[in-house]
């Protein structure tokens, strides 16, 4: 089954690990076989993980775009995993479904979980730094 994308114009999108960027106007692309898919929404830059959970997303987005470096990536994720859990413990339930997509390869749902995780980050950061 084809996936139809909509581009708007200058976004770019990982298609199989290559960087694209649309043009000037909104375009519509057809990805006809099974491929990796990132939407510019979706993609974080190295610099950007800047948080444990953060880390940990950008480091499953490295194994979905990045087959070839999977034993690397899947020790990283394993650290971070066990540094998280001990900081968190809260944490192991969402980090249970995520390892549980990563080891059968499902590693954009498994993307889709780590977001929220770090929207619960987030919001644990939030709840400790405002004032009482």
């Amino acid at each position: 089954m084809a996936l139809k994308i909509t581009l708007k114009p200058h976004e770019r999108i990982v298609i199989g690990g290559g960087v694209v960027r649309n043009g000037g106007t909104r375009s519509d692309l057809v990805i006809e076989n099974s491929v990796p898919v990132l939407r510019e929404k979706d993609i974080m830059n190295e610099q950007d993980a800047v948080s444990p959970c953060r880390r940990l997303y950008f480091i499953i987005q490295l194994m979905y775009i990045d087959e070839k470096n999977l034993v690397e990536y899947h020790e990283t994720y394993w650290k971070l995993v066990k540094d998280i859990i001990s900081a968190a413990p809260r944490t192991m339930a969402p980090i249970d479904q995520i390892s549980e997509h990563i080891l059968c390869g499902r590693y954009y749902q498994a993307l889709k979980i780590a977001r929220k995780l770090i929207d619960f980050e987030q919001e644990v950061v939030k709840r400790c730094t405002q004032p009482r």
